[in-house]
């Protein structure tokens, strides 16, 4: 059985998910619910292995160990530490 991973979402990653809900919106309500809960199924697959994402390339300048889920033109950033996946924040990219 695969290991399990708790998903943790930041309070910066919750605050871009409700800007990109309300800027999806202003256009289109139905969009915006659609995008939003397509954007955090994703999200929580990463319980089962978030290493299947690639390592992003700024972690060359940073020196960290993040990585990142691409949904459509959002790219959600995260680390894992232990028997977590920590949701940092989820950007435009």
């Amino acid at each position: 059985m695969p290991k399990k991973f708790k998903i943790h979402i930041t309070r910066n990653a919750q605050n871009d998910l409700e800007h990109i809900f309300f800027y999806i919106a202003s256009d289109n309500l139905n969009n915006a619910k659609k995008f939003i809960l397509e954007l955090e199924e994703k999200i929580y697959s990463l319980d089962t292995s978030p290493e299947r994402c690639p390592l992003i390339p700024e972690n060359i300048f940073f020196g960290t160990n993040y990585r990142h889920l691409i949904h459509k033109k959002y790219r959600a950033i995260y680390r894992i530490e232990k028997n977590s996946v920590y949701i940092l924040r989820i950007v435009h990219g």
